[in-house]
């Protein structure tokens, strides 16, 4: 008999969090089609094992890993256009987000990135729509941001937006930030609900404003030598696998969203909801970043988006 085709799948949570579990769901699909021929292995949490959340991308490309996922904002220094996706209150909503993802910008970005890069990248995972944190006073307007140091993920996108925000801004690895925020060296970090409890950052930080600034999406990638080297039926599965599991992650992220939202007011946080004037202030402070992103790509990806 010849070998099973190892398979093993990387991510950077705990088993509970859904994306732990959506990895599962694609192992559970492959095991149930093909059984003995393919042998799948799990690493849930690269960080429990002494990696950094940003080293999936490099297991995945050199090939000890054989699928993963990370927020794109950490290959927008390799993919440039990928900082498009970065650009603050560039989506109305997750259904708009969705569609832009699953259709014509989604596939544009796949293109651009598997240029660049050795990777198959089959859906995007939902991060969702990001809030800020930190642990001296409620945000309101811009000016509460004002000489605040807070933790970005690695893209100048998004350091220029909390900049013009008022904020000092900082490019840094998750597990450096979570370092941090336990040191109380870095006073505010920007995340989705659901990671700001998933690192325990709720017990550092008191107060949460419900900026929905960013949306980000956390590409599927594969090792390219490997996928392309499979039989043309699990090829096939692992994307019909990858596509159920988007669409079952996505659902656990809503669900995510409210449950982590109950965790941080029953640890007594204070959570600020912007009305619209708020909204408006911050908006218009990222005005300028919007005008020079214009000027570097032109309309041509924004044309892509869907109608909010």
């Amino acid at each position: 008999m010849s070998k099973p085709i190892q398979i093993r799948m990387a991510g950077y949570g705990p088993p509970t969090t859904g994306f732990s579990k959506a990895l599962k769901f694609i192992g559970d699909k492959l095991q149930a089609e093909f059984g003995d021929r393919v042998a799948i292995e799990y690493v849930l949490n690269i960080m429990d094992h002494g990696h950094k959340a940003e080293d999936i991308l490099t297991l995945v490309e050199n090939g000890e890993m054989t699928l993963g996922y990370q927020s794109s904002s950490y290959l927008t220094d390799r993919v440039p256009e990928l900082g498009f996706v970065d650009l603050p209150f560039l989506f109305a909503s997750n259904a708009q987000a969705r569609a832009a993802m699953d259709g014509e910008l989604g596939a544009f970005l796949v293109r651009k990135t598997e240029e660049r890069i050795g990777y198959r990248i089959l859906g995007w995972f939902e991060n969702g729509f990001r809030h800020i944190s930190n642990r001296l006073r409620p945000i309101h307007m811009p000016a509460d941001l004002q000489g605040m140091k807070i933790r970005v993920l690695p893209s100048e996108v998004q350091k220029r937006t909390f900049e013009l925000l008022g904020a000092i801004a900082m490019r840094m690895d998750l597990t450096e930030a979570i370092a941090m925020i336990k040191a109380g060296t870095l006073d505010a970090q920007e995340n989705p609900l659901a990671n700001t409890v998933t690192y325990g950052v709720h017990k550092f930080h008191k107060f949460h404003t419900l900026s929905y600034h960013f949306y980000i999406s956390r590409p599927i990638f594969l090792h390219r030598a490997a996928f392309d080297a499979w039989p043309d039926d699990l090829k096939v599965a692992m994307q019909q696998a990858v596509t159920e599991a988007v669409a079952f992650q996505r659902t656990l992220a809503v669900e995510e969203h409210e449950a982590s939202r109950n965790i941080i007011e029953e640890a007594g946080c204070e959570i600020v909801e912007l009305n619209a004037q708020e909204h408006a202030a911050f908006v218009g402070a990222v005005q300028p970043l919007l005008n020079d992103v214009r000027e570097m790509y032109g309309e041509q990806m924004f044309r892509l988006l869907p109608k909010a």
